[in-house]
Parts: C-alpha cells; sequence; structure tokens
C-alpha cells in the first residue's frame, strides 16, 4: 500500500505463464465445500490485513491503521471474533527520526519461539523514505512482553521498499518484499532472499516480477505486497499492482516445490490479474491479501482489504475506508487456486 515518485530507466520484463497449485496453513486436502461464510468486512478501516492462526489456537490480527501511525494487535479463537475483538497498540511510531511517518503493512510471525512483526516505515522528516523493519518480542503472549527494535533489513539498495512477508520452505527462510531497483521504469518490483535470520538477508536478492502488464501500471507501475501460499506441490505467490484505487488487484506467480526459488525462471507468472474489484458484488481494488485457514483447520480462507466505492476525492491514501474482509478460497480441480470474485457486503453490515 503505497504512493510512489516517479521513476524512470529501461524496462526489464518477466516472462511466464499462469501454473498451478497452493499452500495451505493446515493439513493438506480438498477445502471443505460447507465452509461457512463470513460477515463482511470483518474490520473497518483496517488495510494491508494479517492474520494467522497460531498453535495456541488464536487468530491474530494485524493491518494498517488509516493514520499511519502506529502497530495494532487483536486476537480471537474464531475468525469472525477478530471484528469484535479488543484491539491493543503495540507500538507507535517514533516523534522523530527513523520510524516516525507512514507505518504500514505489518505481518507478525513465529519464528524460532518468537514473535517478529515485519513492516514499513519512513523517518519523520523524510516520509517518503520508505524501508523495511523489524520488531521482535520473546514472549509467549505477544500482548504481553517487550518489543524489542531489531532495526532496518538492509537490501541491496536503499531505495523505497516496504510490504516484507517471511516464509521457509525445505529448511530455509525467506524474504520477499517490494522495493525499487535504481534504473527500471517502474516503482515497486517483487524480490526474495534468503535470510541468515528473522532480520538480516543472506547471499543474493532476486527479482521474481516487475510491472509489464497493462493491469499492473495503471496509475502507478507497481508489484507489491507478495504473500506466499504451499499447496499441491506447488508453491503460490499472490502480489498486488497499480495504484491503490479501484485498480488495485491481485496477481500470481507459481513454482514448483522442488525447484530452486531463488531462481525467477522458476516462477511461472500469470498474464492476467486472479482477483480484481466486481461491479455485482460492488467491491473495488481489493488487494494485498494473506491466507489463513478456518476454524475447521482445512479450509483455506483468502484474507484482504477493498472498498465499497469506486470514486475517491483525493489521494486513495487518504480514504480511510478500505475495510478488511474474508472468504472462502476455492479450488480448481487442475490444483490450482480459485479466487472467485470479492464477495458482497454482509446485510446489514
Amino acid at each position: 500500500m503505497s504512493r510512489y515518485a516517479s521513476v524512470s530507466g529501461r524496462r526489464v520484463l518477466l516472462k511466464g505463464a499462469l501454473g498451478a497449485g497452493a499452500l495451505a496453513v493446515a493439513a493438506p486436502g480438498v477445502a471443505h465445500a460447507t465452509a461457512r461464510a463470513y460477515a463482511n468486512p470483518l474490520v473497518r478501516n483496517r488495510a494491508d490485513p494479517h492474520i494467522a492462526r497460531h498453535t495456541d489456537g488464536f487468530y491474530y490480527f494485524t493491518a494498517t491503521a488509516p493514520e499511519y501511525d502506529r502497530i495494532i494487535l487483536r486476537r480471537s479463537r474464531t475468525l469472525g471474533g477478530l471484528g469484535r475483538a479488543a484491539e491493543s497498540v503495540i507500538w507507535r511510531a517514533h516523534p522523530a527520526g527513523n520510524m516516525g511517518a507512514h507505518i504500514w503493512a505489518p505481518e507478525m510471525h513465529r519464528v524460532g519461539g518468537k514473535w517478529y512483526i515485519y513492516f514499513a516505515a519512513a523517518p519523520a522528516e523524510d516520509v517518503w523514505a520508505i524501508r523495511i523493519w523489524v520488531l521482535e518480542n520473546a514472549n509467549a503472549n505477544p500482548f504481553k512482553g517487550t518489543w524489542v527494535e531489531k532495526g532496518q533489513i538492509r537490501t541491496a539498495w536503499e531505495t523505497f521498499s516496504l510490504d516484507a512477508t517471511t516464509f521457509a520452505h525445505r529448511g530455509k527462510r525467506y524474504l520477499a518484499w517490494a522495493q525499487h531497483e535504481p534504473g527500471l521504469d517502474n516503482n515497486t518490483a517483487i524480490w526474495l532472499s534468503e535470510m541468515a535470520n528473522p532480520w538480516t538477508l543472506t547471499g543474493p536478492q532476486t527479482r521474481l516480477s516487475t510491472p509489464e502488464y497493462a493491469w499492473e501500471r495503471i496509475g502507478f507501475a507497481v508489484n507489491e505486497g507478495p504473500y506466499v501460499l504451499h499447496r499441491n506441490g506447488r508453491l503460490f505467490m499472490t502480489y498486488s499492482a497499480s495504484a491503490t484505487d479501484a485498480h488495485y488487484c491481485v496477481g500470481l506467480l507459481t513454482a514448483d516445490e522442488d525447484s530452486d526459488l531463488m531462481d525467477p525462471a522458476n516462477w511461472a507468472k500469470s498474464p492476467v490479474p486472479v482477483f480484481t474489484g466486481n461491479d455485482t458484488t460492488r467491491q473495488y481494488g481489493p488487494g494485498h491479501n494473506c491466507f489463513t485457514v478456518a476454524e475447521d483447520g482445512r479450509t483455506d480462507v483468502l484474507v484482504y482489504h477493498a472498498r465499497q466505492y469506486k470514486e475517491i476525492t483525493g489521494d486513495p491514501l487518504h480514504d480511510p475506508n478500505r475495510h478488511t474482509r474474508v472468504q472462502k478460497l476455492g479450488w480448481k480441480p487442475d490444483g490450482t487456486p480459485d479466487f472467485g470474485v470479492p464477495v458482497a457486503d454482509t446485510e446489514g453490515a
């Protein structure tokens, strides 16, 4: 979720076709056709949502607050309960200096027995110099203990970067994120690197996707907000494209689980978006998604934000009405994800 300065340079294309498959946060298997429908919006005025179900039985929720000045956390034993759960502020932007502005897109992950939050922030005095930062909490309960600032994740360049997510595969931990590469005519591309620890990259960083299609370049040339799902022998990486208005949408990269993930040639890219706004259901600009699992422990759930209208007055970033939404993620017979369309608002919601 971002606004970008204009950049120029040569355009590098990443070619690929839509692959197949996906990863679940639960045991392998076909999602239940009887999965419940959820009330939507789930949480109002919270963009870039991240929901994870932990082994303690709780769903943990964090997201971007429209004031861009804090990191919030909720938990509930049910997905639907997150909408009613008490919200705690676990960290606030600094009044000056680093991490003083544009607190965006937090994700909370459990790694090595500790909690980590990855988020984007800029200096209070230079609000578009956005970078990726990390917090750590050793307490088993993330609402308690101390959130320690581990610092900035250092990438190959000191350029606009945000939307970090982490995942483990075959004994290796990876970080995926969005960043502007100097000299390219895009705002951000999707990058991948192995990690030495939860706040340090190691080895080379690889560009997996750059905005090459027209639907990725409306308003801004953007690939951002990556998230990984592993299922059916493949890894799926969703990402969001274009400006954060009604044109915002979700793209998809796919890799075989046995392939070298650091080789961009092993990631196939869908030439069309897989999740877009819909006039029938009146949901617009769906994006910055993640995945979780339903209360049955098997059914995959798509988490994302969207607005209930197309027309926005002024900068979309100043419009607070991106609401967190959830719905069942479907599966096609060939094992590829079926995103469907963003569901309509629940009656009375």
